[in-house]
């Protein structure tokens, strides 16, 4: 009797032996559903309270669209701006009372989670809208380009602009349209990023200057990303707020056809480093910055991999989500709803949704594809269901 037991515990061993084995091997050969995969840091919670200051020009609309998305399906608050408007009192200096919710008082009564839109920064009035814990970055785009996007988008807007045909022509001679009196209209002219971070930029880049101004932003902000290294900085940016990959995939957004981007003779690109010499050095400095941080972060192979996974799970979204990879003009895209705003000379493009979708996926592919200030505005009515609702002029055209 005593040996039949044994024999039987011997089986049970066996088979629960192969068992395991079995289930080790349907899970090494199992595909990988990256939405799933966490940050390293997984054991601790995601970062929840964030300030972005969006420059101009920089791809900053899409890292609104992902901060967004964020914000709304972890039921978060935004920081919106009040009332009709659609940026905090930019290009003014920021204050509070630009943000709907916050009431004027000596007292702190109102605390957001995140801070999104267009606003020139102001740390003091900042720190009262948002908690002491939140994580602060930003985005910078090589000023050539930047430069150039800002010329067309705001050809008709900025004076500067106004009376020559081309970014070639004006950079030939930029004070003979330029005049730093005219008032705040032409900030998108001459060193605006650097402006947007709250400085002057019609200062002269001396070097004492500049070197206080890059430590103040090194002191305020946790990160600086840069938008000529997007998937990178979305990779480094994922592991400093320990956010899921699905959390920082984007499609990219406020993007303008190809027929609309001009490219600038090699003199002129020259020129852009001292014309807009302020924001040159801000970029030089923080595209350093940038790769140093993500070097410390990251072994080569492993940052190799996590963009990868970045890349795949967009093409997997791409199929998923959208009817045609490439985005379209506004004449071509079916949803009125989904029309992007448009600006001076450029021809914003946006995505038309594949039909048949299921209704979660419909919702998630809409969050991803909506453009700026049609999020923005779905967001005010959410956090504000009795105000009135934003108006979008263009959207009755």
């Amino acid at each position: 009797m005593l040996s039949v037991l044994r024999g039987t515990q011997r089986s049970f061993q066996v088979v629960l032996l192969f068992l395991v084995l079995a289930v080790f091997l349907m899970l090494a050969f199992l595909p990988v559903d990256f939405k799933l995969l966490p940050s390293d840091k997984a054991q601790e919670p995601p970062v929840t309270n964030i300030m972005f200051l969006k420059t101009h020009k920089t791809a900053s609309s899409t890292v609104l669209n992902i901060l967004y998305r964020f914000s709304e399906s972890h039921n978060l608050s935004t920081a919106l701006p009040k009332g009709s408007s659609f940026h905090l009192g930019y290009p003014w200096l920021f204050v509070t009372r630009y943000v709907e919710g916050m009431k004027q008082s000596g007292h702190l009564n109102h605390r957001f989670n995140i801070m999104c839109n267009h606003l020139r920064f102001n740390l003091p009035e900042v720190q009262k809208v948002m908690p002491n814990d939140t994580f602060y970055f930003s985005i910078l785009r090589n000023p050539v380009f930047q430069l150039e996007s800002s010329f067309i988008y705001y050809k008709n807007y900025v004076p500067a602009f106004q009376r020559v045909k081309s970014l070639d022509e004006f950079l030939a001679d930029p004070w003979k349209y330029y005049n730093d009196s005219v008032g705040l209209k032409n900030v998108y002219a001459k060193n605006n990023m650097w402006f947007d971070f709250g400085f002057d930029n019609n200062a002269p880049a001396e070097t004492a200057y500049v070197r206080t101004c890059l430590s103040e932003v090194e002191r305020q902000f946790h990160l600086v990303l840069i938008a000529d290294h997007f998937d990178e900085s979305m990779v480094l940016l994922r592991r400093r707020l320990r956010w899921q990959l699905d959390d920082v995939v984007s499609f990219k957004l406020n993007a303008r056809s190809q027929r609309t981007v001009s490219h600038l003779m090699s003199e002129s690109q020259e020129r852009v480093k001292h014309w807009c010499a302020l924001d040159w050095q801000l970029y030089q400095h923080f595209n350093r910055t940038f790769w140093a941080q993500l070097h410390a972060e990251l072994s080569p192979r492993r940052l190799r991999e996590e963009l990868e996974q970045l890349r795949v799970r967009r093409r997997e979204l791409t199929t998923l989500c959208l009817q045609d990879p490439e985005p379209k003009n506004k004449t071509h895209i079916d949803d009125p709803n989904l029309h992007p705003y448009q600006s001076g000379n450029a021809e914003i493009l946006g995505y038309n949704l594949r039909r048949g979708l299921d209704n979660t996926t419909l919702r998630i592919c809409q969050r991803m594809v909506m453009p700026e200030v049609q999020y923005m505005a779905h967001l005010y009515s959410l956090q504000f269901p009795d105000r009135t609702p934003k108006s979008i002029p263009f959207l009755k055209q």
